[in-house]
């Protein structure tokens, strides 16, 4: 039985060996020996190409060429169609055995004074030996042909042309891989009726190209889109004129009697002014409810190196129903069910439902009538808007650089998109009675910052220059009511303590300035760590 098995495979090994002989030699590289090229240039300057090979292995694949420089901004274009004899795939030919490939070829035709000339890479190696004919609609005027590199002005192994110049034969013998054998024949002026194709070649030196007409049309443009922006503000952005309005400071009180101008509130005024929810605005609010007698605040002991702190803590019988409603939502964001809290710990839930403060915050001057729509959605409305047109403005410079030079005109969208957003920071309108509150909130500031105080009852005095504190947080003038406020009391003396402001043992009211100075720094960096309002 082994015997057998023995003698089975050595029977079987040739023909084993046949078998696989010839997958072996179709996986051999192929080359051109030789090759024979007619080409014949027609009167409509189609050049049609017909090529015989001869193949020595598997099968050949030939680049041709369809895209050469032209000048400095295009590359001229050679369109290959009709293939037949070949596969294909719009820039490799692939000659599978021996035989005949036809193709036309547009393009390959350029106009020149007194002529026209043919130039066309017809064959590329490796190929041991080729020869190549032209003809065409008319006498042939002159030619040349080069062998190598694309770039080569090397001259073939030989050309010449019958004595009637009705064709020209060109021949070259062992181009190697990467070389070409480029053929150039010029006919008479009018023999063939075409023109090259060229296609603009995108560089960033002419795509973005600064000229006569590039930079009239970019300015031009500037023009006209930032005139729009600017009388887009003109008619939508700048606040409602008064007529009238107060020219000097306005006081805060009559006959002793706190009133403030229009009725307006430390947190509206905030608002009212840069048409911003600021933490300053909270903060203010807070000191405002606490004067109003809504809730006390107690600083806290402490000792050497502790952080300051402070108690917030909600009085009984106060009418929180008469609370406008930002007012409201922040006291119940406050105290959120609970009788006090710390400063320090104002966090999670108050965070949270600050949002609705700053909600209730732009309805409030809205219901006001102070502005027509809420602020901050004017702004989004007219940033976003802005952004838009600068998307459509970077969209438009890739598409004017990649298919022109004028590039420069897609960055004027851009500059407009630009200002556009950043303009609609300034949108928001006032109305007219927005205007006068405003003119009169002015007043009330050049008051707090220049007035005197002797025009107010002594017995008055605690109690109306508390009510003005929370304003001056907003202004920035709360040193000045702060020391005011530490020197009086009901009478005229000095105590410890404010209906409003409890402080810790051995404190008195000589302290109470830089305690209202370091009680706004920490609380609006406890409403900033929120990240809910507009730190200043």
């Amino acid at each position: 039985m082994n015997l057998a098995r023995r003698l089975g495979l050595l029977i079987l090994l040739p023909f084993a060996a046949l078998a696989a002989a010839p997958a072996h030699a179709d996986e051999a590289p192929g080359r051109i020996t030789a090759t024979e090229v007619t080409m014949e240039l027609r009167a409509d300057g189609v050049l049609h190409v017909k090529e015989s090979i001869t193949l020595a292995g598997g099968p050949v694949q030939r680049k041709l060429i369809t895209r050469t420089r032209y000048d400095d901004t295009r590359d001229r274009l050679y369109r290959i169609s009709n293939v037949k004899g070949a596969s294909f795939d719009g820039q490799t030919l692939t000659f599978a055995k021996s035989g005949t490939v036809e193709y036309d070829v547009t393009g390959a035709v350029t106009p020149l004074p007194g002529s026209v000339e043919l130039r066309w890479f017809p064959v590329a190696g490796p190929a041991e030996s080729a020869t190549v004919t032209v003809t065409g609609p008319q006498p042939i005027h002159h030619l040349s042909c080069f062998a190598g590199p694309p770039s080569s002005v090397i001259g073939c192994t030989s050309a010449s042309m019958d004595h009637t110049g009705a064709s020209a034969t060109f021949e070259q013998q062992n181009l190697r891989a990467g070389e070409l054998l480029t053929v150039a024949v010029g006919f008479p002026q009018g023999a063939a009726k075409a023109q090259p194709i060229l296609e603009r070649r995108f560089e960033l030196s002419t795509a973005f190209t600064l000229n006569a007409v590039t930079g009239t049309a970019l300015a031009a443009l500037l023009v006209v889109l930032l005139g729009g922006v600017g009388l887009l503000y003109w008619t939508r952005g700048r606040d409602a004129r008064v007529i009238s309005t107060e020219s000097g400071p306005l006081s805060g009180h009559r006959n002793g009697v706190f009133t403030p101008p229009d009725g307006v509130r430390p947190g509206q005024i905030g608002t009212l002014i840069d048409e911003q929810a600021d933490v300053v605005d909270v903060t203010a609010t807070i000191l405002d409810l606490a004067v109003r007698g809504y809730l006390r605040i107690d600083e806290q002991p402490r000792q050497a190196y502790d952080a300051p702190d402070w108690r917030l803590v909600k009085l009984p019988g106060a009418r929180v129903d008469e609370l406008l409603p930002y007012e409201r939502a922040l006291y119940d964001a406050l105290f959120d069910g609970r009788d006090s809290v710390l400063l320090s710990e104002l966090h999670g839930s108050f965070a949270e439902r600050l949002d609705a403060v700053r909600d209730a915050l732009y309805e409030d001057v809205v219901r006001q009538g102070w502005f027509a729509r809420r602020p901050d959605s004017v702004r989004s409305r007219w940033t976003t808007l802005g952004i838009i047109t600068i998307v459509i403005g970077v969209l438009g410079t890739v598409l004017l650089a990649w298919f022109t030079t004028y590039g420069l005109l897609g960055l004027a969208v851009i500059i407009a998109g630009a200002a556009l957003a950043y303009g609609g920071q300034f949108m928001p309108a006032k109305t007219a009675k927005g205007s006068a509150a405003l003119a009169h909130t002015l007043g009330f500031r050049r008051y707090l910052a220049e007035g005197g105080i002797g025009d107010v009852p002594p017995e008055r005095r605690i109690e109306l220059f508390s009510r003005y504190l929370p304003y001056a947080v907003i202004f920035d003038n709360v040193d000045r009511w702060a020391r005011v406020v530490s020197s009086f009391t009901g009478n005229g003396e000095r105590a410890d303590h404010l209906y409003w402001y409890q402080g810790p043992a051995e404190w008195d009211l000589s302290k109470f300035a830089d305690s209202m100075r370091t009680f706004t720094v920490t609380t609006s960096g406890a409403i900033s760590a929120s990240r809910r309002f507009r730190s200043l």
